[in-house]
């Protein structure tokens, strides 16, 4: 047998010994894919037996007391945002056995105007169902926007341990311009607006910019302040330091006025409330929507063209 009919032949096995290898990662691929399916439908079979269990609370009870969770940092597109809390929350109200509603929180706060949103959502309810008490309930955290959203409530209730607070605005971001000088590089930005790339990290800062933005900051902590003052009234204590950002105990929250009593979301219900049994009308996206949201998310991150950095209540 000649070199090139050994050449040929082991060419063909190498040809035939890598159509075995793609078959074993396409039947790989396949055995995932279907393990994925598997387990996504054992999620939404779990899913739907909890949906039974609630619906099964609803016909068993004359009175229940509907519980909707502010859980997470509250933003466009999370789980606590308006367009799912509102909607969760309005169901709540108009329930038949609804007599009472709690807002479960459980939040370091996030972006204003998601919080403004659902703060305005509440009060525009207790004012259509004016016999409907409405308490929050701070489990781990009620910081900033998750205080906002709070305040909305007739009453707030906290663990002694709870931590509660943080009313102030913040906005993040950073400089590296030293940075760039020792390592020799130099930044190139265009822009069209001599303001456009303000608070670019890799720049000196400007400070007329940088008064803009406090402006912004100020502005909106006034907003913030006006609505606590507005939902919590004279419960509040005269103390600056509630309005500087500072954040405390449950058990110092109380002091301050800034909740009116120590119980968790049990106590509310059988207590106050007078209806022990909870229903739980949180919305939430399923499976397949939370995962493409995050992987959309991750590639808008990755192109972004515009790096403004956001306001957040936290």
């Amino acid at each position: 047998m000649s070199q090139e009919d050994t050449q040929a032949i082991q060419a063909l096995k190498d040809v035939a010994l890598e159509g075995i290898k793609e078959q074993r990662r396409a039947r790989r691929w396949g055995i995932f894919f279907k393990l994925f399916f598997v387990a996504y439908l054992l999620i939404a079979l779990i899913a739907l037996i909890g949906s039974g269990a609630s619906n099964s609370k609803l016909v068993e009870h004359d009175e229940i007391t509907a519980v909707v969770d502010i859980n997470g940092i509250i933003m466009d597109g999370a789980t606590a945002s308006a367009e799912l809390v509102n909607p969760a929350l309005k169901e709540a109200f108009e329930h038949e056995k609804t007599k009472g509603v709690i807002l479960r929180i459980n939040s370091p706060g996030g972006s204003p105007v998601q919080s403004g949103i659902i703060n305005d959502e509440i009060r525009r309810l207790k004012a259509e169902y004016k016999e409907i008490p409405v308490y929050a309930v701070v489990s781990d955290l009620c910081a900033s926007g998750g205080y906002y959203i709070a305040v909305a409530a007739d009453k707030i209730y906290a663990d002694k341990a709870s931590i509660v607070g943080s009313i102030g605005v913040r906005m993040d971001n950073f400089g590296a311009v030293e940075l760039m000088d020792k390592l020799g590089v130099e930044r190139r930005l265009y822009t069209a607006g001599r303001n456009k790339g303000m608070l670019d990290p890799f720049l000196p800062e400007n400070e007329e910019q940088v008064q803009h933005v406090r402006n912004m900051l100020d502005t909106t902590h006034q907003q913030f302040i006006s609505v606590v003052k507005q939902g919590r009234g004279d419960r509040l204590q005269n103390n600056p330091d509630i309005f500087s950002g500072l954040f405390w105990t449950g058990e110092d929250a109380l002091k301050l006025g800034l909740i009116d009593g120590l119980g968790s979301d049990a106590y509310v219900a059988r207590e106050l409330i007078k209806a022990e049994e909870m229903v739980n009308f949180t919305s939430e996206k399923d499976l397949l929507e939370r995962i493409s949201e995050r992987v959309e998310t991750s590639v808008q991150s990755l192109f972004a063209l515009d790096a403004t950095p956001r306001t957040v209540l936290r």
